[in-house]
């Protein structure tokens, strides 16, 4: 299969300043395990001007959410959501303290833009609200709702429809003002990250459309604008013409990335638009322009991909969040699955672009936490829970998450949730601009949890020597392209794409079990493929702490375009709710998971054959408006 390993190399990276001091690189932790005390792990390549590796999360909320302020998250705001980020200890109102075992590099606290910091000040008795018929609205609901779910969040929202407070421009001026503010304040630049954000919270029918919006920019661009909401409008395209506005207006940069697709019931992923019309070229520019990441691991459960749609798969079977839509108010049936995962959904993109010329789907893959606690932890050791009221120490495993309002529905457990996950991300220094930049390249990938160092590059000439070299990031870029690109066209006497990865494990996580390469493509008949693997697995169940290798398609057409990705498994180990029973001496509830294999999803790399790269330069160019016939139906897995 034309591939090679080298285990136990150093794959080009060093050790990297970072927050006051210096930090081991993988390669280091191999030779000395007096790594293992390193506070965090980020990793420099040999050379400068290459990029670094940094972790961060990318979705946090806090007091400002609606919703993580009904589930007791009462006074923990952006401010104690940075410290905490940064590696301080922070202190919960429970008078006990939180802290990271190693800080991160960056964060973004998305806080829900509907009703932002409205229900901290209605708690905290905010002159500005206090009186209000909202705030009497509210708390008559909550005396009346002493537990809270999704399905209250829901009643609540609805109720609240129409309501003035949510749209008063002068209280979600000063909100979004304080909101940007301690964000500037926080940030860094080479040192931590903060990036302005919220979360838009579309919702149709119970369906999650959410996204969280994510600005280059620092305060004077960021405060010319409000938050664009659901209350303004639940359509996709709305909130791109929103940042298309913003770009223009400010000269700044901004994107939107979804997140649980898979709690979407087949929305996220469609081949219509909002409106039900087939999915055109003016379309398919405007989210691949408008959201070029998408968030596919956190804690409401892995939207990879799902054993229905990927049956050969023996690892698709993953933290699988599949009974119901978000609000639990329908079923999530098995023909939905298609529109929600992100594998199948490359796979679409393939096919829109070979009818329209624009792929729509083309889109880097990141993990996040989406904890409400306004703690960003994605270990299992240290997690604090989704929720305020799902601290570490409660029986938090039991009962119902997700409630099915649907009577032949089941519900979603709390022992369900998933200790994940994070962002990596390859940028040139630890700051907004580099970090954004790199996000949008696709130079980025999604962890379940652990700081795992992931190389994934492709070209047409990458040999054995390469995977053995001491410095693979330089070979990497020096014979190929980072993940998140197109491959370049074919070298003369190099047909066959070569795949570089070079894969590190957490310093203080588990050992590698094995690295694969998910292909998809599009066959002759028009139909969209899919086949993962092996490139390399562990010996034995010990697992590796590093792994080389190069790996050759051995199926390649160059007449039919296809996207790779990498994927890394650690060897298994216990999850968050087993680690809880041992340490509290609690009873398992009957039918839990309590073993994981944790991973890293790459962005994809891109094959696009000669004749269908220039007509989707074409395509991309204003003016085509051809709409998409794609179907589930073009959708196999080999």
């Amino acid at each position: 299969m034309g591939r090679t390993r080298s285990i136990g190399r150093r794959p080009g990276w060093t050790a990297g300043p970072a927050h006051g001091h210096a930090r081991a690189g993988v390669a280091a932790f191999v030779a000395a395990s007096a790594a293992l005390s390193v506070a965090t792990v980020s990793l420099a390549r040999a050379d400068d001007a290459l990029p670094q590796l940094f972790f961060g999360d990318l979705h946090l909320h806090t007091s400002n959410s609606l919703d993580a302020n009904l589930f007791n998250n009462f006074t923990l705001g952006p401010d104690v959501a940075y410290r905490f980020a940064k590696g301080e200890a922070v202190q919960l109102p429970d008078r006990r303290r939180a802290k990271l075992d190693r800080p991160l590099d960056f964060l973004m606290v998305s806080d829900h833009a509907e009703y932002l910091g409205v229900f901290s000040m209605i708690r905290r008795k905010d002159p500005r609200v206090a009186g209000s018929e909202t705030a009497t609205k509210v708390s008559r609901f909550i005396a009346e709702n002493p537990v809270f779910g999704p399905e209250q969040i829901g009643k609540l929202t609805s109720l609240l429809v129409g309501d003035p407070l949510g749209a008063d421009p002068a209280l979600r001026r000063a909100v979004w003002d304080e909101v940007v503010d301690v964000a500037e304040q926080m940030y860094e630049p080479g040192r931590f990250t903060t990036f302005v954000g919220y979360e838009w919270g579309s919702m149709p029918n119970g369906n999650n459309l959410h996204r969280n919006v994510i600005f280059r920019d620092g305060a004077d661009r960021a405060k010319k604008i409000l938050p664009f909401s659901a209350i303004d409008s639940g359509e996709p395209e709305a909130l791109w013409k929103f940042l298309a506005r913003y770009e223009r207006e400010t000269g700044g940069q901004a994107f939107a990335i979804p997140h649980n697709s898979n709690l979407s019931n087949g929305l996220m992923f469609a081949t219509v638009d909002s409106a039900g019309k087939p999915i055109d070229a003016t379309y398919a520019r405007a989210r691949a322009r408008y959201e070029p990441v998408v968030e596919v691991t956190q804690i409401k459960g892995d939207s990879e991909t799902h054993p229905f749609l990927s049956p050969d798969d023996e690892f698709a079977d993953y933290e699988r969040w599949d009974k119901t839509n978000i609000a639990g108010t329908a079923r999530t049936l098995p023909e939905m699955h298609v529109g929600s995962y992100a594998r199948a959904a490359l796979k679409t993109g393939l096919l829109l672009e070979r009818l329209i010329g624009v792929n729509p789907y083309r889109f880097a893959m990141i993990g996040s936490t989406d904890s409400h606690t306004s703690l960003a932890t994605a270990d299992e050791k240290n997690y604090w829970g989704k929720t305020a009221n799902m601290h570490l120490g409660t029986d938090r495993s039991k009962g119902e998450f997700i409630h099915s309002s649907d009577p032949a529905g089941q519900a979603t457990m709390n022992w369900e949730q998933a200790a994940a996950g994070y962002v990596g991300v390859w940028a040139g220094a630890n700051t907004r601009e580099a970090i954004f930049d790199a996000l949008r390249r696709g130079e980025t990938y999604s962890t379940t949890g652990p700081r795992i160092a992931v190389l994934f590059f492709g070209g047409w000439r990458f040999g054995d020597v390469d995977a053995g070299s001491s410095n693979v990031a330089r070979a990497g870029y020096v014979k190929g392209v980072p993940m998140g690109s197109d491959l370049p066209a074919p070298i003369a006497d190099q047909k066959t794409p070569t795949f570089l990865l070079s894969v590190a494990k957490d310093p203080v996580g588990a050992n590698l079990e094995r690295i694969q390469i998910v292909k998809g493509w599009v066959d002759a008949a028009g139909r969209a493929q899919e086949k993962v693997f092996d490139v390399e697995r562990a010996p034995d169940v010990k697992g590796l702490r590093e792994i080389s290798a190069v790996w050759t398609d051995p199926d390649f057409d160059g007449a039919q375009p296809a996207f790779y990705y990498a994927r890394v498994l650690e060897v298994a180990t216990p999850r968050w709710n087993a680690i809880d029973a041992t340490r509290f001496r609690r009873k398992l509830e009957p039918g839990t998971r309590v073993t994981q294999q944790e991973r890293a999803y790459t962005s994809p790399i891109w094959y696009r054959p000669p004749a269908a790269a220039a007509g989707a330069a074409r395509a991309a160019e204003p003016g085509s408006g051809k709409p998409a016939q794609a179907s589930s139906a073009g959708q196999n897995a080999d």
